[in-house]
This record gives structure tokens, sequence and C-alpha cells, in this order.
């Protein structure tokens, strides 16, 4: 146990038990206990394997690399869409991390495997996700911030097509656009 992921155990005023179950099961595989993102990390070689964090609604441990485990159990959750690597099992109750610790740990030794063999999810690429009519017009009218998208990181430039893209109304997106255009042209991402 790392004394500095404590804190975050501490001051959880939901899932306590549970946090402390799912803590005790990843440290029984052999990891390394890290605070990576204001959450507990668990790493192999300083590779992130799984971490855990919780929501209003649950909790859950996150396999970095989930979308290259087998899943025999059909438990893995795709978060969003847009999350192309990560996987999570969810629970509600310390009775659900009971029942299937076996599971977990499973999971987990699948997931220290696919890190020793330097497995790497294929991620689309940034071409591939969908840039809205609106940018694509606003990137057409000038030139300038054309060239300054395309200078930009891979990564940047996905932040900002799913920035873009999240909005339900062209207005908004329109609106985001136009927030984000001195920034795109001075080279900075997101949320730099």
């Amino acid at each position: 146990m790392n004394p500095k992921v404590d804190f975050y155990f501490n001051k959880a005023s939901k899932w306590q038990e549970e946090y402390q179950k799912l803590r005790t099961i990843v440290l029984d595989c052999g990891l390394t206990e890290e605070l990576k993102w204001g959450v507990p990390c668990y790493t192999l070689n300083g590779s992130n394997v799984v971490l855990i964090h919780g929501f209003k609604e649950y909790c859950a441990l996150l396999f970095h690399k989930g979308a290259l485990l087998k899943d025999s159990e059909d438990i893995l959750i795709q978060q969003t869409e847009n999350v192309q690597a990560a996987r999570q099992i969810r629970f509600t109750t310390l009775e659900e991390i009971l029942e299937t610790e076996p599971t977990i740990k499973a999971y987990i030794h699948e997931a220290v495997e696919v890190e020793k063999a330097g497995l790497k999810v294929e991620l689309k690429k940034t071409k591939e996700f969908d840039m809205p009519e609106e940018f694509k017009t606003a990137l057409e009218e000038d030139p300038e911030l054309k060239d300054a998208f395309k200078a930009l990181t891979p990564g940047r430039q996905r932040g900002y097509l799913l920035h873009f893209s999240g909005a339900k109304q062209s207005k908004t997106r329109v609106s985001r656009i136009e927030k984000a255009t001195p920034d795109i042209l001075a080279g900075k991402g997101l949320n730099d």
C-alpha cells in the first residue's frame, strides 16, 4: 500500500468498503500502487494496468487496455463510444465485489499478461473521427485556422473534434468552434 494513495480512500464519502476491498484484491495481484489523475492507479513496471474510481451510481475498476481482454464473463463496459482502449467493471455493492472476486482477479492477471506481452490497442486515426459540418466550413473559410489545426498533434485534434461533435445543436457547435479558434491558432489543445 502506498501512503500517498490513502487520502483518496480516506476522503471518500461513498464506496468506502467497496474501495477497500477492490484495493486489497488489486494489491493481491502484485501490482504497484500509485496516485495518478487523483485516483489509485496500479502499475506493472511503470505501465498503467488498472485503476479504481467512483461515480455517483457506481464504483469501478478501469482496465487501461480493457479492449484487449477476452471478457469471458461479459462484464466489461465501454464508458462512452469515444473511449477506445479502456473498459470498466462496475459495482454498486460490496456483495457484488465479493461474489466476483475470483473473476476480478482473473481479469487483472489477464491485464498483467497483456502488459507483459507489450500489446497495444489499435486506436482510430484522427481522420476517422467525425468532423462536424460547422467545423469543416470554418476550416474552408479560414485557411489560417486550417493550417493551425493541421499543425496540432493528433491528440489535440481529436480533443477538439470530440468537443465540437459532442454538442447536439448546430448553434452550440458553432459557439464552441468560435471559442476554440484563438487557442487553435495559438497551437494549444482544448485543455492547455
